[in-house]
């Protein structure tokens, strides 16, 4: 499985910069999380999900939840 995580960040009107910016996380570490190619064994983490969250003043949960309504497809 595979999320859209770009897809996710064009629907909300996000640029990684605006995440970085909003949540103190660092541009190059979520750029590269955000830009790696998805596998079983790597996939988008708690940062990740808390950096989302944190720069649209919403919960971890809800991130996730849309996520996986919305962004996830099965490869």
């Amino acid at each position: 499985m595979e999320i859209d995580i770009k897809g996710y960040l064009r629907e909300k009107e996000l640029t990684i910069y605006e995440v970085s910016k909003r949540s103190g996380y660092g541009y190059t570490t979520l750029h590269k999380s955000f830009n790696k190619q998805q596998t079983r064994a790597t996939s988008l983490n708690l940062r990740d999900l808390d950096a989302l969250a944190k720069a649209q003043h919403v919960t971890m949960w809800q991130v996730l939840q849309e996520l996986e309504e919305n962004y996830l497809t099965w490869k």
